[in-house]
């Protein structure tokens, strides 16, 4: 599945956030978005996920106008085919690491062993196995930061949005969160679009894009 950003533009009021941004990231692929504070990266990747709006152009994956949906379908589209990956975690604490890891996959009505395998694979493949019954607060930042990739990917998404994700971490921490995030998108084959102001972040994608207010570029 394809993603296709086509003439996008927001603004707030009369000032532009920014416009003519079109990008076309293949199925696997791994794009960095970089660019300076304010220019609305995080705001291209809420678009992109649909969480929020914009005033020009299209977003369009696998054939769907993004756009063109009410909210409801919106909803449903985005918890079957979108994971987020948040700076800040967004672990819920009154949920143990597997319950929050099992998350997309109850909305999306799934439950019983299956769903149960699937969240102990995650745990696994993330460096977290053994920790399930722990609650948010007992782990590192790093460790919590494995916690929302599991939690992102527990659904096999086609698409992988994330948003400054080693943005709280150490340099080494950070490293090894995104050996984490790379080895499980790959293996996942899903695209995965990164917001970054990490170098080593970015130096790690197949393609790097400039955002700024007039635009992208490579």
């Amino acid at each position: 599945m394809s993603l296709r950003i086509a003439d996008l533009a927001k603004h707030y009021g009369d000032v532009p956030v920014f416009e003519h941004v079109s990008i076309e990231v293949a199925a696997g692929e791994f794009i960095a978005i970089v660019g300076e504070s304010g220019v609305g990266k995080s705001t291209l990747l809420n678009c992109m996920a649909g969480l929020d709006s914009w005033d020009a152009g299209h977003v369009v994956h696998d054939g769907t106008d993004i756009g063109a949906l009410d909210a409801e379908a919106r909803a449903l589209w985005r918890r079957r085919h979108v994971g987020f990956v948040f700076q800040a975690f967004h672990v819920l604490p009154h949920l143990d690491v597997a319950q929050n890891v099992a998350l997309p996959l109850m909305l999306l009505g799934q439950s019983g062993a299956a769903c149960d395998a699937r969240v102990a694979q995650m745990l696994e493949a993330t460096g977290l196995g053994g920790l399930g019954t722990r609650l948010p607060q007992q782990l590192s930042g790093g460790q919590l930061q494995r916690v929302a990739i599991a939690r992102a990917l527990a659904h096999r998404p086609a698409l992988l949005l994330a948003d400054e994700p080693t943005g709280n971490l150490d340099p080494g921490t950070a490293a090894r969160v995104m050996d984490v995030l790379l080895a499980q998108t790959r293996e996942h084959g899903a695209s995965l679009v990164l917001v970054t102001h990490s170098e080593a972040a970015a130096a790690r994608a197949d393609r790097v894009l400039h955002l700024s207010a007039e635009g992208i570029r490579a």
